[in-house]
């Protein structure tokens, strides 16, 4: 049995993260409307109830990032993958795939603004509404690292694109279901603004 090779660790990491965040990206949705008050919400079992949602939003947040960091520092450490720090900090100079690597950058980006502009400090400073725009950041994001998982070669070799591909099947699974909540979320508003408007 083959031992299993750091790019593929790196992966699993990566894939983890993205899952992660789009766990992160639903419990911001539920904090932004009036969950509560639903009338499914009310049928749960107290036990669910009972979870501080805010908080596990704020954790699930801090978790995607170490699994994120996790997976762009062991890059290098493979002698196969032929990228270097460097190539991390700058995407384009990538030995592979750049334009993918850059969305993946981007969407780090995205996640540190998210967890800076979180910190109540910072928050507080903000105000409410700046903090609000800023945090619909969240929806570009999760859709940039769905992206970058999806067309990023595994193994950083540019071979094509295997759509039937386990990894690849989470990637498109994780890219639709960010689409459609985004949509759902967006319908939400819509709705929410009709009726304060009446």
């Amino acid at each position: 049995m083959e031992p299993i090779a750091i790019i593929d660790i790196s992966g699993a990491l990566g894939l983890i993260a993205s899952g992660i965040l789009f766990v992160n990206m639903v419990l911001g949705m539920f904090l932004s409307t009036v969950y509560k008050k639903s009338n499914r919400y009310k049928k749960l079992p107290e036990k669910i109830k009972a979870i501080d949602v805010y908080q596990l939003h704020n954790y699930t947040a801090y978790a995607a990032l170490v699994f994120t960091l996790g997976h762009i520092l062991l890059i290098p450490l493979d002698n196969t993958s032929n990228f270097t720090y460097s190539n991390l900090i700058m995407p384009w100079t990538a030995p592979n795939q750049s334009n993918i690597v850059m969305l993946g950058f981007i969407a780090l980006i995205g996640l540190l603004l998210l967890i800076i502009t979180t910190q109540k400090v910072i928050k507080q400073k903000l105000g409410f509404r700046t903090w609000k725009n800023i945090h619909l950041v969240a929806y570009i994001m999760a859709l940039l690292f769905a992206v970058h998982g999806l067309l990023m070669d595994p193994l950083l070799k540019d071979r094509p694109l295997d759509w039937l591909d386990a990894e690849k099947a989470f990637s498109e699974l994780l890219l639709l279901a960010v689409i459609v909540s985004g949509y759902m979320r967006y319908q939400y508003h819509r709705k929410t603004v009709l009726l304060q408007n009446k």
